[in-house]
């Protein structure tokens, strides 16, 4: 199917799981995940009318941000090492996968250093899984609290990635413990929090996440087909 037709279902997808549970689509932003995908694909997805794309790997990226327009906004969603903060500065307008403390600082040393401002999300693992990525949901609220004291960072919201299972109501109670962890933040005296996002939901659970409160799922396979 060609990558327009299968943007205009999923789209259809997340207008289904809104009305569901009284939500509207518009609420929901459509994160294009490019890994192993070409400029000339990519560009369909554009034409199609996704504005918002994102990448799993700093240097993947590279090449194709340099070939596509400015008017597309890129999020780096796969993990951020150190020695590639610099680089993903320069390529991306959020990092949805701020799992540390001491990563949070390098991005602020170099973004003082640039004299940039950048969005960032705080990865959290509320799967629990050692396979992922992400800081402990008790820890979270506290990495939350000193992320905003950085003067170049802005906290844009949370990410998760649902427990790799075909049970349904574990992937949910993963989604429902990120929503969770955004309200408890939400309800603190962290300053310039009361608009997080929700960045949750893939191929196969983005429906089950915006049920919980998604604002944002990151969708590649179900857009693009099956990777090589």
């Amino acid at each position: 199917m060609p990558v327009a037709q299968n943007i205009s279902h999923i789209r259809e997808r997340i207008a289904t799981a809104c009305t569901r549970v009284g939500r509207r689509s518009e609420e929901i932003t459509l994160v294009a995940i490019t890994k192993t995908v070409s400029v000339p694909v990519i560009r369909e997805a554009v034409k199609a009318g996704i504005h918002t794309f994102g990448e799993n790997r700093v240097q993947e990226a590279a090449a194709k941000i340099t070939g596509l327009g400015s008017e597309i906004t890129w999020h780096l969603v796969g993990h951020l090492q150190t020695n590639k903060i610099k680089k993903a500065l320069s390529l991306f307008s959020v990092i949805q996968s701020v799992d540390s403390l001491r990563l949070a600082q390098e991005i602020q040393r170099h973004a003082e250093a640039a004299k940039q401002t950048v969005r960032v999300f705080i990865e959290v693992n509320t799967s629990g899984e050692s396979t992922k990525l992400g800081i402990e949901p008790k820890l979270a609220p506290e990495l939350a609290k000193r992320v905003v004291e950085f003067p170049n960072l802005r906290l844009g919201g949370l990410m998760t990635i649902g427990a790799l299972t075909t049970q349904t109501e574990i992937i949910r109670n993963c989604f429902q413990r990120l929503r969770e962890l955004r309200d408890e933040i939400r309800k603190s005296n962290v300053p310039r929090v009361d608009l997080l996002e929700l960045s949750m939901g893939m191929t196969d659970d983005f429906e089950i996440a915006i049920e919980e409160g998604s604002t944002m799922v990151r969708i590649g396979r179900a857009i693009f087909g099956e990777r090589n």
